[in-house]
């Protein structure tokens, strides 16, 4: 057999392209208006949705019950004008500003003070490190120490009278 000879390939040149001259001419650009981004709505509080405090003792262990319902008396005791409401899924108490907080754990209770950085411990009972945030951990079989618990009470409500809301700045 005979290979086939090939014929050679012969490469075309594309025609010459004419160039045309580019000139600038100015163009008016549109802006478009960026919508502001919206956050999505904030689900509804508990306080919205009618929960009480006294909804939120009744769902805690009867011994986290007992314990909060003692620093209730505590803090209505201390501050009488203290509002008293649920906020942020929790007891609040608040007077020109939130001052104080209480949130069961499984193992503790806690009794939260927003300036709680800026209270007089001597005994040392308020834990946390953050720069303004305390807090007492009050165990099952644990005393309260009703009169520096209100102390503290009294103090925090003091502050808030002196500095006002802790959370606006």
């Amino acid at each position: 057999m005979k290979a086939a000879k090939k014929k050679p390939v012969i490469k075309k040149k594309a025609p010459p392209v004419a160039k045309k001259k580019l000139v600038a001419k100015p163009v008016a650009v549109k802006v478009a208006k960026v919508a502001a981004k919206k956050a999505p709505p904030a689900p509804p509080s508990m306080a919205s949705q009618g929960v009480t405090v006294d909804d939120y003792v009744a769902k805690v262990a009867p011994w986290q019950r007992t314990i909060i319902e003692k620093l209730r008396e505590v803090v209505m005791a201390a501050a009488p004008s203290a509002l008293e409401s649920i906020k942020w899924g929790q007891p609040v108490y608040e007077h020109k500003g939130p001052f104080a907080y209480i949130k069961a754990h499984a193992a503790q209770v806690n009794f939260g003070f927003w300036r709680g950085a800026e209270l007089d411990d001597t005994k040392r009972m308020l834990q946390g490190e953050g720069e303004r945030m305390r807090h007492v951990k009050i165990l099952e079989t644990q005393v309260i120490d009703e009169l520096t618990l209100a102390a503290f009470v009294k103090q925090a409500v003091a502050l808030n009278d002196k500095k006002g809301d802790p959370t606006k700045g």
